[in-house]
Parts: structure tokens; sequence; C-alpha cells
């Protein structure tokens, strides 16, 4: 039986036009739906199939204000069996921040007898980027850590992760209690269906108030990269057209004059 933790966070949907907060410290989610990060999508993806395998319970945790129950009843309906909110304020809290209150919730479950077997995250959050949490979160806990990975599997008390590195395919063997960052690219993220939708629906999210007082990220503020330049050449208008167009395929090898 192995009992496994997944984090996850409500971030802004990014896929639109994206804009920052007027102190450039957050994105401006005002006109922007909100969603989790792929990489997330993949880790409760790898939560769901490792626990229904062993018998055992995928529980999500997310740090966030009361919306963040949307994510979190995503993710019940993706297979998770419960979901842990630490109703807060998200954007004042840092990683640090972060990987302090998750650590608490972890170190209360082991002493109460319900502790987890694995922690996953995703390798990062779609709108900071911090890349931080699970390394502090596995300090924090005096636990192995792995980042950047695909796939997990698991034997009796060993952990095997696979991820990819400069030189190919890497793969580690380590003991649980561990924490792992996945990355996308290794599993198809699931779908839920409509018994895990009524699930969701059902389920009772244990809502808790963080056991740290924030610190704040230290952040200076956010950066949005210059817009690529664009072109646009008018090829012509109506069967004008036609020549123009038939010459660009030929300069990029789709037809043969």
């Amino acid at each position: 039986m192995t009992n496994i933790l997944v984090c996850i966070k409500r971030v802004p949907d990014t896929s639109g036009d994206v804009q920052l907060s007027e102190d450039g410290m957050t994105i401006d989610a005002r006109h922007l739906g909100h969603t989790l990060s792929a990489h997330e999508e993949c880790a409760i993806a790898i939560a769901a199939e490792l626990a229904a395998s062993s018998d055992g319970m995928a529980t999500a945790l997310s740090l966030g204000a009361g919306d963040a129950q949307e994510q979190l009843r995503h993710a019940v309906a993706l297979g998770c069996g419960a979901a842990i909110l630490l109703e807060a304020e998200p954007d004042s809290f840092g990683p640090a921040d972060v990987a302090q209150a998750i650590a608490a919730v972890v170190r209360d479950r082991k002493e109460s007898g319900a502790g987890f077997d694995l922690i996953l995250l995703g390798t990062d959050a779609a709108d900071t980027g911090d890349f931080q949490v699970a390394v502090r979160l596995a300090y924090q806990l005096n636990l192995p850590v792995l980042t950047g990975i695909v796939t997990v599997g698991i034997d009796g008390d060993t952990v095997t992760a696979r991820g990819t590195g400069p030189d190919g395919t890497e793969v580690y063997e380590l003991p649980m209690p561990a924490v792992i960052a996945i990355q996308e690219g290794g599993v198809e993220p699931r779908y839920p269906s409509i018994p895990g939708r009524m699930r969701a629906k059902r389920t009772e999210i244990e809502t808790l108030p963080p056991a740290v007082s924030p610190r704040g990220s230290g952040r200076v503020r956010l950066t949005l990269p210059p817009a690529h330049p664009g072109t646009v050449k008018v090829l012509g208008e109506d069967a004008t057209a036609a020549p123009a167009l038939v010459d660009v395929l030929s300069e990029l090898g789709v037809v043969s004059k």
C-alpha cells in the first residue's frame, strides 16, 4: 500500500495574452481563467496510477485561496482520494514558505500514523517558475529528492524514476519516503470520467490554516519577454494571388512547379 501526496497550485491560464500586475510582482489574472500547470497534471496521473496499483491512496494538496478548491476537485476527479487546502493568500507565500507549510502537514500526518510514502510535485508552477519548492521541501523533511522526472515506478520500498539528462534517459533508484518533481512528457494527463466528477462533487475538502507565517518570496519583479516581431505579406486578392501562392509553396518544398 503506497500513500502519495501530490502538491498542486491554482495558476492563471497562460495560453492567452499574459499581462503583469501594476507592481510587476504577479500575473494579472482578472481576465484569465485558472488551471493547473502541465507538470502537475502529469504528477496527478502518476500519483493516481501508483496509488491504485498498490491499494493505496493519492491525496491532493494546495496552498491558496478558497478558489483553489476547483483545482483540488479536479484532482479528485482524476483519481485522487482526498484533498487538503491550506487556505491562505498565495501571493504572500514564497517558495520557502510553501515548502515549510507542506512539510508541516507531512510531519503531522506521520505523527498521526497516516504518513505519505511518496510526495510528488510539478517541476515548477506556470505562473512564477520558481523551480524551488520540491528541493526545499525535501531539505525540510530530510528526504531524498529528484527533479525533472517523467516516469515513476514502485517496487516494494524502492522508487525507480526516469528523467531526461544531457546524454539521454537517466534512471534513478531511491528508497521511500522521497520527494520527486515531475516534468511533463512521460505520461499522458488524465481526463475526468463521469464517476470521477461525481466523486469530486461529494468529496469533503479538508481545509487548514498554514502552520507558518509567510516571509514572502523576495522577488523583485516579473518581466515579460519582448514580443516576437511579425510581418505579413499580402500575396494578392482573389484569383490574382494564386501564382504568388504557388511560388511560396514551391520555396517551402510543399509543391513543385
